[in-house]
């Protein structure tokens, strides 16, 4: 196990402002999500990660803007609070009420069973990442074939029930990624960690919040 304390955050920067070129829309500070309540220790719209992966991420977001996209960032670092949130929302509670959205095909206890949610997360650990791509021509998403947190086999990164542009655009975000040392999870096309990892053995433990990271 790593020795650093849950809360200790030292390893964390504030992603806008180490790539001030990411769009950000925190899916889980936000009612917005499969949940539908914003989620336990999200206290601002902001992406932490460890500095590791800010700078793996920085060079894929360089080589993105040279062909005309800018990272947009769902999620970052977690923290425990809020998978301890998903699983007890998962286990016991009977709300359904985002399921149209977010999970139409599937009941919610086999959420955990398919991997699209954690008892555990990756992103606890603070280099796992959950994003897309913006067209910086239009402003727009690009089209991925489905939408963040659609937990479903169209969301498979390497599903074929999509159209020859949809499948390319999320393999392009992937050998980007790739390339600058993230590993992807077959399940969801924009869920990416850091292969070589700071702390892969850490679940960290501190609110996702500038104002704790700058006291820190």
């Amino acid at each position: 196990m790593s020795e650093k304390l849950p809360s200790d955050c030292s390893g964390f920067v504030l992603l806008a402002d180490f790539i001030p070129q990411i769009v950000q829309e925190i899916r889980y500070y936000s009612t917005y999500n499969f949940v539908g309540d914003r989620i336990d220790g999200y206290e601002e719209p902001c992406a932490l990660l460890t500095k590791e992966a800010a700078r793996a991420l920085k060079s894929a977001s360089n080589e993105l803007i040279v062909q005309g996209y800018r990272l947009k960032i769902y999620d970052a670092y977690r923290p425990v609070s809020a998978v301890t949130q998903f699983t007890l929302w998962g286990i016991e509670d009977q709300d359904i009420r985002m399921k149209p959205y977010f999970y139409p095909d599937l009941e919610k206890q086999d959420l955990f069973k398919l991997g699209y949610i954690a008892k555990r997360s990756s992103h606890s650990r603070g280099s796992t990442v959950d994003l897309t791509l913006l067209d910086m021509t239009s402003g727009r998403e690009i089209d991925m074939g489905s939408p963040f947190d659609l937990f479903s086999e169209k969301s498979h990164p390497d599903y074929r029930g999509i159209t020859a542009e949809q499948y390319d655009n999320r393999m392009m975000l992937q050998k980007v990624m790739v390339r600058n040392g993230f590993e992807p999870l077959d399940c969801e096309w924009w869920h990416f960690t850091l292969k070589d990892e700071p702390y892969p053995d850490t679940y960290f433990e501190f609110p996702v919040s500038s104002s704790y990271l700058l006291r820190k």
